[in-house]
């Protein structure tokens, strides 16, 4: 995956591109998305990320539209991911990558990633093939590099490397200073399992949706008295920049101001310094007091639940989305991940064993309710078996 001059690079994240109506997602608002792709051409930055599945499907076809028909092939990279959750069978996925051709516009793509690769479509992938079939499509020169986004944990992460790390040439992971030692993502322990591995790593959600840029205000005020001039999404953005094996960061951008800030803080890229990590684990502590449920991740009420209910993590997730603006998908997943491996949080039968044996003395039962009404609402998995 190439840099900028061996600096991490910056890439456009094509998931919420500007709409001209928010109910209807496909409703693409071309004279802006026009207008930030070419600022983001223009300050030097060429990496463009998108999915068969964004924007209701259109995602590839809008950066068709506002990108691949409007410059020449060689002033940008372009990555797509084939979707994992939507192929029924190995001579599909030869369907499903002819399809993203055409809706690209463009013979071969940059960067071809498996999409939202976590317990839910592993076996499938291992059945039908999935990573032999990038590899080859890398060795017949329709893809530059193979990657892999990955939602799930880092055990699972290991697992999948070991098997077929070979193949991949790098990860993308969920990594923000918010995430960072969350029980639900992980953040440290992915990259971790990445470095050892060898492999490079892209960043997605470094500002965690919005959550990073609109902080509390003691937060805020925290990272402006250790540098005044600072944005808050730069903090976020160097924090993800600067760990060990990260090569770039996306951020979906939908203002000039979000383009230009970003490009500022990557053109002059400086790394985070120790002095700067101490203050952001002080905000990333503030956000933390800023949550509807006070849960410390002990785990101790875990222990014996008859329905093996996964409950520090679904309250972490809980309380990440409850800090979140707009990215309940990434949410859901992580969520319909975890309920793969363990009891949904409206598997309760209220026996009370949890709270018993809580050392925050939290009202778990009703915490789990609510868990239950955020992530398994009936159009949360469309695709769910019952």
């Amino acid at each position: 995956m190439a840099q900028r001059k061996g600096k991490p690079d910056l890439g456009f994240g094509c998931m919420r591109l500007p709409l001209l109506r928010t109910s209807e997602p496909d409703s693409f608002d071309y004279e802006k998305i026009e207008v930030l792709f070419d600022a983001f051409l223009n300050q030097g930055f060429t990496y463009f990320d998108t999915a068969y599945t964004y924007h209701g499907y259109h995602g590839e076809e809008a950066v068709r539209k506002a990108l691949v028909e409007r410059h020449p092939r060689d002033r940008f990279q372009l990555a797509t991911k084939l979707p994992l959750r939507d192929f029924r069978d190995e001579a599909d996925l030869e369907r499903k990558f002819a399809e993203q051709l055409e809706h690209c516009g463009v013979s071969y793509f940059d960067s071809y990633l498996l999409h939202n690769m976590g317990t839910n479509v592993y076996e499938k992938c291992k059945k039908y093939g999935a990573f032999d079939f990038v590899t080859r499509k890398k060795a017949e020169g329709a893809v530059g590099q193979v990657g892999m986004s990955f939602h799930d944990t880092p055990e699972l992460l290991d697992e999948i490397l070991a098997q077929y790390g070979e193949g991949l040439d790098f990860i993308q992971l969920q990594i923000n200073y918010v995430d960072w030692e969350q029980p639900n993502v992980q953040s440290r322990q992915c990259l971790e399992v990445a470095r050892k591995y060898g492999k490079d790593v892209a960043v997605m959600e470094p500002c965690k949706g919005g959550t990073l840029v609109n902080l509390p205000d003691k937060a805020a005020a925290l990272l402006r008295a250790a540098d005044p001039a600072a944005s808050m999404a730069s903090w976020a953005m160097r924090f993800a920049a600067s760990q060990e094996g990260v090569v770039r960061v996306l951020s979906g951008m939908n203002t000039l101001e979000q383009v230009l800030d970003n490009a500022a803080t990557f053109r002059d890229f400086r790394h985070i310094t120790e002095g700067e990590r101490a203050v952001i684990g002080q905000a990333t502590a503030i956000i933390e007091e800023n949550t509807p449920i006070p849960c410390t991740g002990c785990a101790y009420c875990t222990h014996g639940c008859p329905m093996d209910i996964a409950i520090p993590q679904y309250f972490a997730l809980f309380n990440n989305f409850s800090r979140t603006t707009g990215s309940f998908s990434s949410h859901a997943a992580y969520y319909n991940n975890i309920s793969l491996r363990h009891g949904m949080a409206s598997a309760c039968i209220g026996c009370g064993q949890c709270e018993r044996a809580c050392p925050q003395h939290l009202n778990i039962r009703d915490f789990l309710k609510d868990v239950a009404g955020t992530f398994e609402a009936a159009d949360a998995f469309p695709k769910r078996k019952a």
